[in-house]
């Protein structure tokens, strides 16, 4: 309980309170040490002290803190442990002072703590500079001092004590050349420096680094600075002038005109400060005769005199001086002199010749000829050496040589193409053709035309005497020869006398004849001389052993060549052999009233097909071989009329027996017999009988197991195994059943229905047309047709018959039917209504509950009224229906099942386009958007299906909104292509010709959606243009081909580096005269970000300066980086002097207004000061600087600085620095970052989004509310992509 010592009210509320409690009277808790030292740099959320405080009581006691500073700490209420909140700051507040309240229920106690903030290393040295230049003559001495750094740190102790060293320099080569003082930053020089040489400036990163600290961590922590010294070297005029781009080669034709440029030589003056102008002068020549001049201001060689390669040769070397229009410091002329090559470029004006040389190879002496000769022997192969050279006296030169003449298709030339002076061959073609027996010599003639000039060529006529050789082998007429002899022929018969022939003359009357192989000698031989084939052994010639003989007769010539021909000797056959039957005997079993056929068969062991192995068959005259037949040429046994077994004599017991005879047809003929023994056994050969034709019978329907009538059948068979007759029936759909049984004269069949069936007269059948079979134990059967008809009892139900699917478009209004229901009812009298039973609808798949449609009892279908058909939200209707027979008598009056009826809901086009909408940004860089460039594409859906829902895409306008939101017109410069995918329509947007490069600020496409029904949408896309101002020129040291093979390399360590799309627009060579490398490459690219953001020359660098990125690129060949030049335009000097007269105007008026405004400038800087000061009694500050420092304001008083903002105009930006050019911009404005609660409580603080220096890879943050605006710029919702912008140091939301 509290109290109020100020108040008289409270003091008697008091003393009766305590006459009431008497001995309850309660003493409140006491604090023990309020004095605590924190470390600055104790994380957030560890323990930083614990109150300490006592009841004597032994009551529990509560903690809470309270007061401006409390925002840092946070206390368990129950311990009094006090855990850090917030990151604290020495150099912002040496010492807070929250207010600790403890309570035990009762009573409250507070007390103010003094929490003493230690130091720890948590500044780095700030440098009082941006950056340092510095000029110097290249001839200063090794020692001077050049300039001193300086920097300051916040921190006490060691860690505010600066040393400085030199972390590197540019050019690397100059880290020798200067050294620094590390406790002074003086700066000397160390080496000699050479402005050609080494370097005309060098670039010196100065590294500040502080003595290092620790409080709450156990480890040491040092802070360091960078800053960059710029040194000038200032050039001395010493040196000769030096030609670039050698060494110089160029062409030129032969047939030049006076006067014509060939090249053009470039000097300059090593000493960039003097530049003297060069005096060129040619000096010598390899040629006589002054062919070339060159300007002596311009350095351009031109054609003096005409020019013939033939005299003056392929090259001509012309020494030319360069000489400088000044003395240099030694008085002297200072020039230089280099060799031009000059290559003359032959003209096309001689044509081919031929040549035949003689005398040593090495020295050959060679003519023009138009008359060669060779030889060659008849049906040879390779080349025939005619002695033949063609040479063409240009030096460009492209001989075709071809072939002319009747003989040409025998032979080729080689080489067909020539580029050079060649030996010329013939080669043989078509060596078949090459036959001495045929044509004994060859003329042609080869033509040499020259290809780039048709109209120069040169025939020679070339003569082939073609000798004769011994190429042909004997040859029969004919490759088979058949012979034949009749077997057994006596030894020495002749069979045929065949003979070969051979063209070649030698071999005439020299051929020899042999038969091959040995194996046929036995029987058959040749006489070596005539070639007379005769028999040999007349015993082994037996046909029935073999019948053909296949022997080879050949025939040699002189030289030994083969010819052979094939021998096939038949033997004919002569009647020696009687037939053979194949078996002994015959058995075989018919049965009565059966066909018998039977095969006899014998063979003939003499020729086939030979009268002596043809057959003829016959029967031998028996007591019943009248009733058989054989066929005499197949041997196939038939009985001859109808074979009854109770016609045969009982004692044979239905055996008959038969000879069959078999001869041939030779002289004498032969022959032989056989046995048959035929079985005839009995068989059931009558077939049932009916008593009548036909059977009609009538029987009520719905009557189980009633009588419908009987039929009656006998079997003419005496046995009982053959006379028994069973009755069945086929037909009646199994609705009806037979019964068999036996009466005087045969057998009965009593017909009923099954008693498991009651005949429908309303079903399919009204009548039915029985077969009854009356079938014996054998299987012969016969039938009868028995008629049974239905007498009708009215019982059946109402079926539905199937009708529909129907259709009716969407929106109808039409009041008639649009479908139906059919029924029907077998019974003929009846009288039907229809009932609805269900309907359904399919809306988006889904089959859901609708009254779309009524039902009549008619069974017409209607639209509901008051319903309205869409088709795109339901595209079917089913309706489901029951059918009432009101007549019915018995059983069900309704269907059993129900009826359904599909109606399709037809799509009209009602529906529109619709665009579908997307987050992405579409970039366009001007420069590499050539005609059907890919751009932005657009997508769209229409509810509609079918041909209604095709959708076409069309660009309809084109805008250009400039960065001063200035919108203009623009003709058609984007088309739109559609294409589709899947359901959705896409259309692609590609330009129609090169965009303007100039333009900055967006293309405003206004792009229709059109269906076939002609409905229509359209939207606007923003096409972000990248113009050529952020067109980035990379200098690379290797060569133009090694970029390209290492492009797709370079490409993936630039997005790595600047995490931006790298589109590269050119590769080419370095050719800009002040290139100190030869044989550098440049690569032209922009560097894009998602949200149509781009990077320009300075962004890229600082990116690029990365270490764990430069080194890198570094490899890859990486050498400098550069803003792409701007095309020079053409002044107007009037312009000029006009635009310098109004600047004039305006710095007057500028002085004046500047002037006038600058008390009212200083008197509100104060009154923000005096603002930052309000708040600074509120809030402490993390980054509280030594001395009296406003918050809010900036420590160092510089020109163009910002009070509020502490943002200066950044000078490294000229000078094309990174992110380390210098720690005035970097110094730590943590004593503006409010935190999470101090937003809650204070309405007017303002947050400052702090760069870090290191780039750890996430999203950057800005120093400049513009900067952090523009990067947001495009910037997708809920993207875990980096966030990019621009951040301009020189330009700040307070100059707006």
């Amino acid at each position: 309980m509290s109290f109020d010592m100020e108040g008289i009210t409270g003091s008697m509320l008091l003393c009766l309170l305590c006459l009431i409690s008497l001995a309850n009277a309660n003493i409140g808790p006491s604090f023990g040490e309020t004095f605590f030292e924190v470390c600055e740099d104790i994380p957030v959320g560890q323990l930083a002290f614990t109150i300490q405080a006592t009841d004597p009581e032994g009551d529990p006691l509560t903690y809470t803190l309270s007061g401006a500073d409390a925002i840092y700490f946070e206390v368990n209420q129950n311990t009094g442990q006090v855990d850090v909140r917030r990151s604290l700051d020495r150099e912002s507040n040496t010492v807070l002072r929250p207010i600790a309240t403890v309570t035990d229920g009762f009573t409250d106690r507070t007390t103010t703590l003094s929490i003493v903030l230690a130091d720890a290393n948590d500044n780095k040295p700030i440098f009082q500079q941006a950056s340092y230049d510095f000029s110097c003559p290249e001839n200063t001495a090794v020692g001077t001092s050049l300039f001193r750094v300086q920097a300051t740190d916040a921190d006490t102790s060691n860690a505010g004590v600066v040393q400085y060293r030199i972390e590197s320099v540019t050019p690397e080569a100059g880290l020798s050349l200067f050294s620094i003082v590390p406790a002074t930053g003086v700066v000397s020089l160390a080496g000699s420096l050479n402005y050609n040489e080494l370097s005309g400036f060098y670039q010196l990163k100065i590294i500040a680094t502080d003595g290092g600290g620790k409080c709450y961590s156990d480890s040491i922590t040092t802070h360091s600075s960078i800053v960059f010294g710029f040194i000038t070297v200032v050039d001395i005029p010493d040196l000769d002038p030096q030609f670039v781009g050698t060494p110089y080669v160029a062409s030129v034709r032969e047939d030049s005109l006076v006067d014509q440029s060939v090249i053009k030589v470039t000097a300059f003056d090593q000493d960039r400060g003097v530049n003297d102008a060069i005096v060129y002068s040619i000096i010598a020549s390899t040629v006589e005769g002054n062919q070339f001049k060159i300007s002596s201001d311009e350095g351009v060689i031109s054609v003096s005199a005409p020019i013939d390669r033939e005299e003056i040769g392929d090259t001509v070397t012309l020494t030319v001086k360069a000489t400088e229009s000044q003395l240099n410091i030694n008085g002297d002329p200072a020039s230089t002199t280099t060799d031009v090559l000059i290559n003359i470029i032959d003209v096309n004006d001689n044509p081919p010749e031929f040549y035949k040389c003689e005398g040593q190879e090495d020295k050959p002496v060679c003519v023009i000829a138009i008359q060669f000769t060779g030889e060659v022997f008849e049906h040879t192969t390779g080349s025939i050496p005619i002695n033949m050279m063609v040479k063409d006296l240009d030096k460009t030169r492209r001989t075709q040589l071809t072939l002319q003449g009747a003989d040409k298709g025998m032979f080729s030339v080689e080489p067909a193409s020539t580029t050079s002076d060649s030996v010329v061959q013939l080669l043989v073609k078509q060596p078949d053709e090459l036959d001495f027996e045929k044509i004994q010599e060859a003329v042609l003639q080869v033509i040499a035309t020259d290809e780039d000039k048709p109209t120069f060529s040169t025939t020679a006529t070339v003569t082939i005497s073609i000798k004769d050789a011994n190429d042909n082998s004997p040859t029969f007429p004919e490759d088979t020869y058949k012979l034949t002899v009749a077997e057994h022929s006596p030894a020495g018969t002749a069979i045929a006398t065949i003979t070969a022939t051979d063209p070649d003359t030698m071999d005439q009357g020299l051929i020899t004849y042999k038969l091959l192989p040995e194996s046929i000698l036995p029987y058959f031989d040749v006489k070596p001389t005539t070639g007379e084939i005769y028999v040999k052994n007349e015993t082994l010639l037996d046909r029935e052993v073999r019948s053909l003989y296949s022997a080879t007769l050949q025939a040699r010539d002189t030289g030994g060549k083969p010819g052979t021909t094939v021998l096939e000797i038949t033997l004919t056959d002569i009647n020696d052999q009687p037939p053979v039957f194949n078996r002994e005997s015959y058995l075989e079993f018919v049965p009565e009233d059966g066909q018998f056929e039977l095969q006899i068969t014998a063979t003939d062991a003499d020729e086939t097909d030979s009268i002596n192995s043809q057959i003829v068959y016959g029967i031998e005259p028996s007591e019943y071989s009248s009733n058989f037949t054989i066929d005499p040429d197949t041997g196939v046994l038939r009985n001859q009329g109808t074979l009854d077994r109770e016609a045969l004599n009982p004692d044979l017991d239905g055996r008959i027996e038969l000879i069959v005879t078999a001869t041939d047809k030779g002289t004498p003929p032969l022959s032989s017999t056989v046995p048959v023994i035929i079985n005839v056994e009995d068989v059931n050969d009558n077939v049932p009988q009916f008593e009548a034709s036909s059977y009609t019978f009538s029987v009520k329907e719905g009557v189980k197991g009633a009588n419908v009538g009987s039929v009656y059948a006998r079997d003419m068979d005496q046995t009982v195994d053959f006379n028994r007759i069973s009755f069945s029936i086929n037909g009646g759909f199994g609705s009806f059943i037979i019964r068999s049984s036996a009466v005087e004269q045969g057998y009965r069949g009593e017909i009923s229905v099954d008693p498991d069936i009651e005949l429908d007269y309303e079903g399919s059948r009204k009548h039915y047309t029985l077969q009854v079979e009356a079938t014996d134990l054998e299987g012969e059967t016969a039938s009868v047709t028995v008629e049974v008809n239905v007498v009708d009892v009215n019982d059946e139900r109402p079926e539905f018959l199937p009708t529909g699917p129907f259709t009716v478009k969407e929106n109808t209004t039409i009041t008639g039917s649009v479908g139906y229901f059919e029924a029907q009812d077998k019974d003929g009298n009846n009288s039907l209504i229809y009932e609805l039973e269900s309907m359904t609808c399919k809306c988006n798949d889904s089959w859901t509950p609708c009254s779309s449609f009524i039902l009549e009892p008619t069974g017409e279908i209607k639209v509901n009224p008051v319903k309205e058909l869409d088709y795109e939200q339901c595209d079917q209707a089913l309706i489901e229906a029951q059918v009432i027979d009101e007549l019915t008598e018995k059983g069900w009056n309704n269907s059993a099942t129900t009826g359904e009826v599909l109606i399709n809901i037809e799509d009209i086009n009602d529906n529109v386009p619709v665009f579908i909408h997307t987050k992405s940004t579409f970039v366009v860089v001007a420069e590499s958007a050539s005609l059907g460039t890919q751009v932005a594409e657009v997508t769209a859906t229409d509810r509609d299906s079918g041909k209604n829902g095709e959708i076409n895409f069309k660009v309809a306008l084109v805008q250009f909104e400039n960065l001063n939101n200035e919108i203009s017109g623009e003709k058609l410069l984007f088309t739109a292509f559609t294409t589709q995918r899947q359901d959705i329509y896409v259309g692609l947007i590609q330009t129609t010709e090169p965009l303007d490069l100039t333009l900055k600020g967006k293309y405003l496409v206004t792009v229709t959606a059109t269906d076939t029904g002609g409905l229509s949408a359209s939207t606007v896309l923003d096409l972000l243009t990248v113009d050529g101002s952020y067109k980035v020129e990379l200098e690379f040291t290797t060569s133009e081909a090694e970029v390209e093979r290492d492009r797709d390399e370079i490409v993936s360590a630039l997005t790595a580096a600047t995490s931006a799309a790298v589109q590269i627009i050119t590769i080419r060579e370095n050719t800009a005269p002040e290139s100190r490398a030869e044989g550098t490459t440049i690569v032209e690219a922009y560097f894009i970000y998602p949200n149509g953001t781009a990077l320009d020359s300075v962004e890229v660098r600082k990116k690029l300066s990365s270490p764990e990125h430069y080194l890198a690129l570094g490899q890859l060949g990486l050498m400098n980086i550069g803003s792409a030049p701007e095309a020079e335009k053409e002044s107007d000097p009037w312009k000029f002097i006009l635009l310098g007269m109004v600047a004039g105007l305006i710095i007057v008026l500028a002085v004046l207004t500047t002037s006038l405004m600058c008390t009212r400038r200083n008197f509100r800087r104060k009154l923000k000061a005096a603002k930052a000061m309000n708040s600074a009694s509120m809030v402490t500050y993390d980054n509280q600087k030594s001395g009296p420092v406003v918050p809010g304001t900036n420590k160092y008083t510089m020109e163009g600085a910002n009070p509020v903002l502490n943002l200066n105009i950044d000078t490294t930006m000229i000078l094309d620095m990174d992110e380390e050019s210098s720690d005035v911009d970097k110094v730590s404005l943590n004593s503006l970052e409010y935190t999470e609660d101090m937003d809650k409580e204070t309405t007017n603080g303002m947050h400052v989004i702090m760069e870090e220096e290191d780039d750890d890879g996430e999203p950057p943050e800005y120093i400049e509310p513009l900067g952090a605006a523009l990067a947001q710029l495009g910037q997708k919702k809920g993207s875990n992509k980096a966030q990019m912008g621009f951040t301009n140091p020189a330009f700040s939301t307070t100059d707006l």
